[in-house]
């Protein structure tokens, strides 16, 4: 049986930090301490930014590699999370969509590591 709830990607890029941890890895770190299970890390090769420029890696330098950190969340995981980041002093662009979300298949175990 499927879930309802919302896929919330976040756009930023590897060069960005806070204090001093990339942005990327701190919002998985707060996806973690909140009990979210299941976020992904995606590194692109261009994007133009919200800035307008245009960032992408090079032979010499991926400082400024797009990326995207995804994450499926419940309602209240939805609302806990944004909660936590209006705590925070971050301001990260994001889209949020409703998603129906969860396994599929006849077995009932996820497939061998």
């Amino acid at each position: 049986m499927m879930e309802r709830g919302y896929q919330i990607t976040f756009f930023t890029r590897q060069d960005c930090t806070i204090g001093n941890q990339p942005l990327g890895q701190w919002l998985l770190h707060i996806a973690s301490q909140l009990g979210l299970k299941g976020a992904t890390v995606n590194g692109a090769l261009e994007g133009v930014g919200h800035d307008g420029e245009v960032h992408m890696v090079n032979l010499y330098d991926i400082s400024e590699q797009p990326l995207q950190i995804v994450m499926v969340v419940t309602e209240a995981e939805y609302r806990a999370l944004f909660r936590r980041l209006e705590q925070e002093p971050v301001s990260v662009f994001c889209t949020v969509a409703e998603v129906e979300f969860g396994m599929v298949g006849g077995g009932t175990q996820a497939p061998n590591r």
